[in-house]
């Protein structure tokens, strides 16, 4: 699965997602520094907040701009800003008396730090300005863990409807009319409605959200505009997505939601890789290590019960493992110890064979 994303020369986009512990970090930088090995420049982002990509690839810690892996040519990684990119989209789309009036604006502040959504659309921002640089042979994308790996998915829908929602269409009118001269030109049913959202949101927070939208048309238009082209070429030839889960009850019921969810966008899923597996066990049965304790010294009886344990778990696992129902599935045996640096994310055999 990995080796033929690799080797095709037109796969420019992998995104890796996942339930949060399952070693999703550590696969994205194993595929980014395998593609790398291979000659690719590559570049590895993550969306997850937490610094463990950082920690995988030997570096001290991440900057908003790709930082080149000095042990590994080729190799870049970088972590998601959410308000430097916001930051960059006003610098690009505004003058500069009209950008420094926005950035300094406490709700664009807010907005660009806070706002439920932010980070996806912010995400999304960030992949198609990597797309469309064209310097990358290969992005791969660590998305955050759990289900709002794929909240990207909707940030051009969200975004959509936050900017077209009634109370931004209200605060734009007066503000497109000049001012808030609502005596002038709300009826009288009106200017108690903004008196009552004034009471709530009070009243300079209502001025802030006013001077922020002012200025949305100008700045803000293509937004969700770029946000649909990033999300078609999501969907295109070139890009894949990879679930990865641990053979465990739980992670693998997220793997299906993901796998369902992929499957209901349309997305390119190539398949799944289940980290973690119970190494392979000797070719001895559960009734067959019951007989030989029958005879066998305590000492053996307790490798034994040893072994029933652990064809027990492996069979649970397997089990587990059947029911994910993907194009292609990689199973990556239990490392020992912790992956951090980059000899251990070489030890990762991505090339092996898909089951």
């Amino acid at each position: 699965m990995i080796k033929d994303l690799l080797s095709d020369p037109t796969t420019r986009v992998i995104l890796c997602c996942g339930a949060g512990g399952v070693g999703k970090t550590t696969t994205a930088a194993a595929i980014a520094l395998q593609a790398a090995d291979q000659g690719r420049k590559t570049v590895v982002l993550t969306i997850d907040p937490a610094r463990r990509l950082a920690q995988a690839l030997g570096l001290n810690e991440l900057s908003f701009e790709p930082h080149a892996v000095k042990a590994v040519p080729n190799l870049y990684a970088m972590q998601l800003d959410m308000k430097r990119t916001f930051d960059e989209i006003v610098l690009a789309h505004a003058d500069a008396d009209r950008a420094r009036t926005i950035l300094e604006n406490p709700f664009y502040i807010s907005l660009s730090s806070s706002f439920a959504g932010t980070q996806e659309y912010m995400a999304m921002e960030k992949l198609g300005q990597l797309l469309a640089s064209q310097e990358w042979d290969l992005i791969v994308v660590d998305t955050p863990p759990s289900r709002s790996a794929l909240d990207f998915l909707d940030a051009p829908a969200r975004l959509g409807s936050f900017l077209d929602g009634r109370l931004i269409k209200f605060l734009t009118t007066p503000a497109k009319a000049g001012g808030w001269a609502i005596t002038r030109i709300l009826n009288t049913g009106i200017q108690l409605f903004a008196s009552t959202i004034s009471k709530i949101l009070g009243g300079q927070i209502l001025t802030d959200i006013s001077a922020f939208v002012s200025a949305l048309d100008s700045v803000f238009g293509g937004f969700r505009k770029r946000a649909d082209e990033t999300y078609q070429l999501l969907k295109a030839p070139g890009s894949a997505f990879i679930v990865v889960a641990v053979p465990e009850r739980d992670p693998i019921r997220e793997a299906e939601f993901f796998i369902d969810r992929l499957n209901s966008e349309g997305m390119p899923l190539a398949g799944v890789i289940v980290n973690r597996v119970s190494p392979s066990l000797a070719p001895i049965t559960i009734s067959e290590s019951k007989e030989l304790q029958k005879s066998a010294s305590p000492e053996l009886n307790s490798a034994l019960d040893l072994h029933i344990e652990n064809v027990r778990a492996k069979t649970n696992e397997e089990r587990l493992i059947k029911t994910i129902k993907a194009p292609a599935l990689l199973r990556i045996e239990d490392a020992d110890g912790e992956i951090s640096d980059i000899a251990g994310l070489r030890s990762i055999d991505l090339a092996g064979k898909s089951l």
